[in-house]
């Protein structure tokens, strides 16, 4: 069973990328997400060998954005693709099956797509608008979700979907509870002040609710 948070790094160098991570690791996080964007992929291999030590001391989940060699190298749990980041059979044919791999989704129509691929989860947004990616889809608000999840064919089969996209913590029971199995957060975390009693209110929440 997956982790009902993935935290997602931020920041434009490996320093405060590592920051970021190394702040949802003492925080109690169990599944992170190393996003490192417009650079070389040479510089993600060095960053993900630093990030990947850390996961096993902490034994989290990590997971690679895009860079399936990476991904491979350093025998990350696992990669996560956007829509124009490459294909997930593909994927799955490098990693294996016991990777996780999952994939990104804005529309009704993408998570049709994502539903007949070989990923393990979807992650489904925006909610609201957020800074932390640079080029935002139209964001779907808790009714965007609702309308996408009512006009799947069988709701029943669906592979675990996570929230993403601006976040709250006071967002969190109504996404559980029309059906969404996660949420994937950045800022959230980033931001806090304490961040540790954030991800504890929010598994409280999203293992409550569950």
């Amino acid at each position: 069973m997956l982790p009902k948070i993935q935290f997602i790094s931020q920041g434009n160098s490996p320093e405060a990328q590592l920051h970021s991570l190394q702040k949802a690791l003492d925080a109690g996080v169990t599944w992170v997400q190393l996003r490192y964007k417009n650079v070389a992929e040479i510089e993600v291999f060095r960053l993900a060998e630093e990030v990947k030590k850390r996961t096993e001391n902490y034994k989290a989940l990590l997971t690679i954005n895009d860079f399936s060699a990476v991904a491979k190298a350093v025998d990350a749990n696992g990669l996560h693709l956007g829509l124009t980041d490459g294909s997930i059979n593909q994927a799955r044919s490098l990693l294996g099956n016991a990777k996780i791999i999952g994939g990104t989704a804005n529309t009704l129509t993408d998570v049709q797509q994502r539903m007949t691929e070989t990923c393990d989860y979807i992650g489904l947004g925006p909610l609201r608008f957020t800074t932390t990616k640079a080029q935002l889809s139209p964001v779907l608000g808790v009714e965007g979700y609702k309308n996408i999840l009512t006009s799947l064919d069988k709701p029943e089969n669906l592979k675990p979907i996570f929230a993403i996209g601006g976040i709250t913590v006071a967002d969190v029971p109504e996404l559980i509870e029309i059906g969404l199995y996660g949420i994937a957060v950045s800022g959230l975390i980033c931001n806090a002040e304490k961040p540790n009693q954030i991800v504890t209110q929010l598994n409280e929440i999203l293992y409550t609710y569950a």
